[in-house]
């Protein structure tokens, strides 16, 4: 598989450099490609530059080229070194970086553009467009969802790490009316013994054990019919919110769903939320939890883009390179319309963009995605 790719790989930067030395003498626009193709991240960056050229074949236009160059996986100099690269070969806009740790090395460049697949921050910074599902996006849609399935009360959930501050931050921003704010260690040893305390599991298992001994040696059909029914029960008794989010993905994730199922917060009365999901098959089998709802990228498109993808290069694409096809794509519109590309300025279009990962548009110096929620059920994806 690996020499596949590799040969893959070699085809792409030969079309890439044959399109380049072919285009010098005409009208055409040059587009650095920003990729860590070394380092710990390559393989990202050899998905990255597949997806590139899936887009660049789609828009088929010879008057574009791509420049790739590696942005190496957490290495200024070599980030540095390829960005002057780029800049010496006269090109305004850029694809990339990915990582938003580089952001403040390529805000260095002020006359040059990018755009990149981050979804760290949704404000636009200096020279730099992010256009990856930020949590910005993620948290207004869940709050419109929330606000429409008329959820009072919300527990918000994150884990105390690295991205706290900035979760703190964005929170800040929701406009529900009464919610609150949970950080838990993201040690699962430690893990459920903070959900019990949450959910006042103890408290509610007292309550049951209470009401089943209040009902024993009853023979009445009412207290014989309750009491066969509370057997069934861990706890009695409802929590103190009637909605969740929980802001984590992976393990971490499915630990904390988990540890909430085992604390008996029934999903049937508590609505289930989460974000950073790209349609993981594997929460469907590594938790109890009948329903989970999150805010994500077009399913149908998405879909689509990986079939097609996975058809042509023989390897399924990573999630995040799908942002890379529609950075290519919005360049070439912005590019199309202006006949030039001068300034960052000539990205903030006042319409609404359709891109393959869904609408999104620029306002207030922020890019805004339109996601949709989706429905976790029955081993299935369904849009809600």
């Amino acid at each position: 598989m690996n020499k596949i790719i590799l040969i893959l790989l070699s085809y792409t930067f030969l079309f890439f450099n044959t399109n380049l030395f072919s285009q010098e003498k005409l009208n055409h626009l040059k587009i650095g490609l920003l990729a860590p193709f070394s380092g710990k991240y390559k393989e990202l960056g050899n998905s990255l530059l597949l997806s590139t050229q899936l887009a660049l074949n789609e828009i088929n236009d010879k008057n574009i080229v791509i420049v790739p160059k590696d942005s190496g996986s957490d290495n200024p100099k070599i980030l540095i070194k390829s960005v002057s690269e780029l800049k010496e070969e006269n090109i305004k806009v850029v694809i990339g970086p990915v990582l938003a740790n580089d952001f403040e090395e390529v805000s260095k460049f002020k006359d040059m553009i990018f755009i990149s697949p981050s979804n760290i921050s949704s404000e636009i910074k200096n020279n730099v467009i992010s256009i990856g599902i930020s949590l910005d996006s993620q948290l207004k849609a869940l709050e419109k969802f929330l606000q429409s399935q008329n959820k009072k009360k919300t527990l918000i959930l994150y884990p105390k790490n690295e991205y706290e501050k900035l979760i703190d931050t964005k929170i800040s921003n929701l406009k529900l009316k009464i919610y609150k704010i949970f950080k838990y260690n993201p040690d699962p040893k430690v893990l459920t013994g903070e959900i019990q305390k949450i959910t006042n599991y103890s408290q509610r298992k007292i309550n049951l054990e209470t009401r089943k001994k209040m009902l024993e040696g009853k023979e009445d059909q009412a207290s014989i019919i309750e009491l066969k029914k509370l057997e069934e029960r861990y706890t009695l008794g409802k929590v103190s919110f009637d909605s969740i989010i929980v802001i984590d993905f992976g393990s971490s994730l499915k630990s904390v769903l988990t540890s909430l199922i085992f604390s008996d917060v029934n999903d049937n009365e508590v609505l289930f939320t989460t974000v950073n999901q790209w349609f993981d098959k594997s929460i469907f089998y590594e938790n109890s939890l009948k329903t989970l709802y999150y805010p994500s990228v077009n399913y149908k498109n998405f879909k689509l883009y990986q079939e097609k993808y996975t058809k042509i290069f023989n390897s399924p694409p990573t999630e995040i390179t799908i942002l890379t096809y529609d950075a290519l794509g919005l360049i070439y519109y912005v590019w199309e319309k202006n006949k030039n590309i001068n300034s960052i300025k000539d990205f903030l279009i006042k319409d609404k963009i359709k891109g393959k990962v869904g609408n999104f548009s620029f306002k207030d110096n922020k890019v805004e995605q339109e996601l949709n929620i989706y429905k976790v059920n029955n081993n299935k994806f369904t849009k809600f």
